[in-house]
């Protein structure tokens, strides 16, 4: 595993983003399971002003809590519930300013005051999806989707995904 664990500058986005991706990349392993636990380990470790960066996985129509950093979550999402459930019933990314204006939102972290929200979908379906929460308003914009879409990307080219998570 190939991993600098300094802190990347955030000053100037693409850069940041391209040396996030390129450590992203450094560290995949073919295992599904491994790679997500690094990944929300590697966003929270250098996303400036996050509390809470992870994974939610599609299982029996619902998405399901896995590898995350931050406070105990939320376990269990249905497809068109809140942030994440909405980007997996839309198959597109959430980037939300204020989640207290998103109707629905689901509260696990009253902290939490904007979101972005990116499904994985590999070979035509869903996975499942990334969550990331901010603490602060407007924490996401265009540019953090752009390389956050990316690192997903590349999460999802690199892995060995299984037919079904069990």
């Amino acid at each position: 595993m190939q991993s600098t664990h300094a802190q990347i500058s955030y000053q100037d986005k693409p850069k940041f983003y391209k040396e996030l991706q390129s450590e992203a990349s450094g560290i995949l392993e073919k295992e599904w399971f491994v790679n997500l636990a690094n990944i929300s380990a590697l966003l929270k470790q250098h996303l400036p002003d996050i509390n809470w960066v992870g994974f939610y996985l599609l299982h029996n129509n619902e998405l399901l809590l896995s590898s995350f950093q931050g406070l105990p979550a939320c376990t269990r999402i249905a497809l068109g519930k809140g942030v994440c459930g909405t980007a997996g019933k839309t198959l597109q990314t959430q980037l939300v300013a204020n989640v207290d204006e998103f109707p629905g939102h689901i509260v696990c972290d009253a902290a939490s005051k904007s979101e972005i929200v990116i499904p994985l979908i590999h070979e035509g379906r869903l996975l499942g999806v990334l969550d990331i929460d901010a603490p602060i308003l407007n924490r996401f914009d265009e540019e953090d989707k752009k390389g956050l879409e990316e690192i997903t990307r590349i999460l999802l080219q690199g892995t060995q995904w299984p037919e079904k998570f069990a």
